[in-house]
C-alpha cells in the first residue's frame, strides 16, 4: 500500500510534467513575441509610439 507521501510524490510528478509540456508548447510564440518586443524598441518606445 502506498503512503500519502508518496501519493503526494506522485501527483507532484504528474502536475510538474504537464507544465513543462505546456511550457515546451508555448515557447516558440513566447521567443516570438520577445524578439518582436526587441525590435519594436521595448521600454524606450513610449515615445516613438504614443
Amino acid at each position: 500500500m502506498t503512503s500519502g507521501r508518496q501519493v503526494l510524490i506522485a501527483q507532484a510528478a504528474v502536475v510538474g510534467g504537464l507544465a513543462l509540456a505546456l511550457f515546451l508548447k508555448e515557447l516558440p510564440g513566447v521567443v516570438r513575441e520577445l524578439r518582436i518586443y526587441r525590435m519594436t524598441g521595448g521600454l524606450r518606445a513610449n515615445r516613438r509610439y504614443p
